[in-house]
């Protein structure tokens, strides 16, 4: 959308009574927000709970929860379907959750994906699989990791490749908060893997995937240089985003928010008594972005002043954020279940890094 017609959607938004606040039942100063906030492009829409951004060059894939990829190129979507060898679980936050391209995928073809699935005489769980494109499908080929405990909530299923070349992953505590201090479960983890499936062996505990641990529902990893952050869900609110350290133990469910322990680590950003439940991270140049699910925004942080501010509300549930040297593209989440989606939504959107200073 040129910068016209942004500003002739808004004078209709006012004209109209703002009837899509309204509708969003948005309040008066997220509507203000949304009215003075940067110039906002739809790229796609009509897209199925999206999850995780890719991309390859000038393509997205898309990961969406109930099942499947979007291939977006040159403004055209296409849907592609996952077979997988379990089926999807239907419980809360579960699905297709976490997606990420192999390094080598022009040649390959391959990606790792992170679902949840049930099991009729055992119960619920996750699973870290290989996916191969052929043709318009992924299959699933290999199982890489299997049976993390599972439930109606906290499944984490962020992955990301680190500039290590290992692939990390995060696990939520399965709503058993215990389970995150248990350094034999994989609940309440992050967890690190060779592309193959084998424990690296400089993992901070031998023999064992768990990179860090004491999380709650982590669901956003992004690296600063080789220094990882990443993002968690506390209890309704006391959101956090961590520096992480091999090996080091984050504290849930024994302290959270700005409480300290000797052998804990409190988080460099928390929410206080607010909620942002916090999901995907991107960074570029230093900033470190956040999208925000009940927050309804793209948070940005500012690691020298230890300030937070919202640079993109209005546009609902955020799961996902992606940055290049140009743009900033995130994806709204407002067909989960939990939010007021619009006729054409979700939606993967973009705007200038530039504008959001």
């Amino acid at each position: 959308m040129s910068r016209i017609g942004f500003i002739l959607l808004t004078l209709v938004l006012l004209v109209s009574g703002c009837s899509f606040f309204e509708k969003k039942q948005v309040p008066q100063e997220e509507r203000e927000a949304a009215l003075m906030q940067p110039e906002v492009e739809i790229i796609a829409d009509n897209l199925a709970v999206p999850w995780s951004i890719n991309r390859l060059d000038q393509t997205f894939y898309i990961s969406e929860r109930p099942g499947s990829i979007v291939k977006i190129d040159g403004g055209k979507a296409e849907r592609q379907r996952v077979l997988l060898e379990k089926p999807l679980a239907r419980a809360a936050e579960a699905g297709l959750l976490g997606f990420v391209l192999d390094p080598e995928f022009p040649e390959s073809r391959k990606a790792y994906a992170y679902y949840t699935y049930g099991d009729e005489a055992h119960g619920q769980f996750n699973r870290v699989v290989v996916l191969v494109l052929n043709g318009n499908e992924w299959r699933e080929t290999a199982i890489l990791l299997d049976r993390i405990p599972s439930a109606a909530y906290h499944h984490g299923g962020r992955m990301k490749i680190g500039p290590d070349g290992k692939l990390y992953i995060t696990t939520g505590d399965a709503t058993e908060p215990g389970l995150a201090q248990n350094l034999k479960s994989m609940n309440g983890k992050i967890l690190r893997m060779n592309l193959d499936g084998t424990i690296p062996a400089d993992n901070p505990f031998p023999g064992s995937y768990v990179y860090s641990y004491g999380h709650r529902n982590p669901q956003g990893l992004v690296w600063i240089g080789n220094t990882l952050y990443a993002s968690e869900h506390g209890p309704s609110a006391h959101d956090e985003m961590n520096r992480i350290k091999p090996g080091a133990n984050y504290g849930w469910p024994v302290i959270q928010g700005n409480e300290k322990k000797p052998g804990m680590v409190t988080p460099i950003f928390q929410s206080g008594n607010e909620t942002w439940a916090p999901s995907g991270m991107a960074t570029y140049n230093g900033r470190l972005y956040a999208a925000a699910l009940r927050g309804n925004a793209v948070l940005l942080f500012n690691l020298e002043s230890k300030r937070m501010k919202p640079v993109i509300t209005g546009l609902g549930r955020i799961r996902d954020v992606y940055a290049d040297g140009e743009y900033l593209y995130f994806v709204s989440n407002n067909t989960d279940g939990r939010g007021n989606p619009d006729e054409k939504d979700d939606k993967l959107y973009r705007v200038r890094q530039e504008s959001l200073e």
